[in-house]
Parts: structure tokens; sequence; C-alpha cells
């Protein structure tokens, strides 16, 4: 279970159902001030996930959670509009990803920064068109855990031929270990380390005017369970123990601190504040 094989892997048009996306509407944007930044969610798709993808989930779960066998789920990048910069947040599946910058009047080229939390093809698929680099004036900001993975095995060729097209663009960086003292990856926002999804995965806390907020790329795909049940693992998390201990270290933080989170496969709007229960889970409370 430690590693799921390179088709399943790479091949992440799969997260919802097929048939489940939507075309443009109003569920693809949704704008949120942070401080004197405004954060924007850009939808791929809304839809459904299924319970095949669950690792550890028992039925009693499944039946309090998911009754129908079924449960929301999206595929999400994100736009981080800052004073000085433009940040984008993943680059989604490519589907809808131009019509929602241009929904918002932005264009590629006024990106400034494109911070990547992991190279699967539902983040980067909107890089390149037809091997032609779609973000020219960005830098692309890569963990190094997450490059020497894809780097180090040649049935991996979509995302060698991505880290190549952009080799001239291309920063690589070591995440920090969250909870500890950290230095901006760029200015007002600092990359922190949730390995296990893959083996480079990383988060984004975003600051500014005061107030935060964290990008937290996959840590989950099942918000339905995965927020009461922690300790469920997806069949695409790359090490399923360490994207759970990961999981629950985050959302230890992020409930203590009171720091709202973006996800990318969590529904429309994608944004919200997590609170700790009782029970030991979590809950989610979308803006």
């Amino acid at each position: 279970m430690k590693n799921i094989i390179a088709t399943t892997i790479i091949s992440l048009g799969f997260l919802l159902s097929a048939g489940n996306s939507t075309a443009q509407n109003a569920n693809h944007v949704y704008s949120y001030p942070v401080g004197t930044s405004i954060i924007n969610l850009l939808a791929e798709s809304q839809g459904q996930g299924n319970k095949g993808i669950l690792i550890g989930a028992t039925d009693e779960m499944i039946a309090a959670c998911a009754p129908e066998g079924t449960f929301p789920n999206a595929m999400n990048a994100f736009l981080v509009q800052m004073p000085s910069q433009t940040v984008l947040v993943d680059a989604g599946l490519g589907r809808e990803l131009f019509n929602n910058l241009e929904s918002l009047g932005v264009s590629p080229s006024q990106i400034d920064i494109i911070l990547l939390t992991h190279m699967h093809g539902d983040h980067t698929g909107g890089l390149l068109r037809e091997g032609v680099v779609m973000f020219p004036n960005a830098k692309l900001y890569l963990s190094q855990p997450e490059y020497d993975y894809w780097m180090g095995d040649e049935k991996f060729k979509q995302q060698q031929q991505i880290i190549a097209a952009y080799k001239d663009q291309l920063h690589l960086f070591q995440p920090c270990e969250l909870g500890k003292s950290t230095t901006d990856l760029v200015p007002g926002l600092t990359a922190y380390a949730a390995y296990g999804h893959t083996p480079g995965h990383t988060i984004y806390m975003l600051e500014s005017g005061g107030e935060k907020l964290l990008v937290w790329g996959d840590l989950t795909h099942a918000m339905a369970l995965q927020m009461p049940y922690p300790q469920v693992a997806v069949t695409y998390d790359v090490n399923p123990d360490d994207a759970i201990a990961a999981r629950k270290q985050v959302l230890e933080y992020v409930s203590k601190y009171n720091i709202p989170i973006a996800g990318m496969h969590v529904a429309y709007p994608a944004m919200g504040s997590i609170k700790r229960q009782a029970s030991g889970g979590y809950s989610f409370i979308p803006f």
C-alpha cells in the first residue's frame, strides 16, 4: 500500500466520477479577502467522489457520512492577488483554468509566481498546451523532494516534460516544518511540508494584513469522511500512513489557531474554517 502504481498516480482525471464535471458557471469562481490580499477559487469541476477510493473507512463510517456511497468533491486551483504580486497555486487540469482567470480579468502573462503543491496531473494540467509554456513570466516553485520523486523514474514522462519546459523558470526549495520558525518562500507566503500524498506534497500559508489562510492542497479528498475520521486515506496517496499523519497535524494546528483553509478537492466555495469536535474528529464550516 506504500506505493500506488504509476498509472494511478499519473492519470488523475479521476477524482470525480466520469461525467460529473460542470460547464463554466457561478460555482467556478469565489473570492475571499485575507488582509490586503484576495484569494480566488478557480474551480475546474464540481462533482461526487466514490467510496471506492477510500482506505480504512469502515461500513459504519460510510453509512454515517456517505450513505449513498458518494461524497461532494471538486478539482480546484487558487489565485492569490497580493498588492505586489499575483500568485497561482496549482494549475488544475487546464479545463476551466483560463476561463476562470479571464473572468477575474487576469491573463496568464500577468501571473508572477506559480506555487505547486505537488505534480499530479490535476494540479499541473494548465502549465502546458501542446508543449507550450502557458505562463511565460511566472517563476515556478516546486519542493525539492517532489522534484526528486518525479525526476527519479523515467515512467513519469508527463511531469518530466513540464519540468523541462519550465527549466529556466523553476525554483526548487525545502519546505518548512509546520509550527516551527520559518522564512517566507516568497513575500507573504510560507511553504510547509505535508508529505504523504506525494513524497514532496507542500502546503502554503498566506499571511496578509495580520490575517492568515492555509492552502492545503490534497490534504483531503473526501471531506465528508476525512474531517470526522482523519485516519481515512485514499488510493491516490503514495504513502497513506504519512498522509494520515500530515492531515492530523495540520487539522490540529489550524483548529488550534483558528486559521481558515482552502483545499484543492473541497467542494465550492472550497474555503472555510476547521473546528475540533469532542469526538476527536473535526468539522468544516465553509465560508
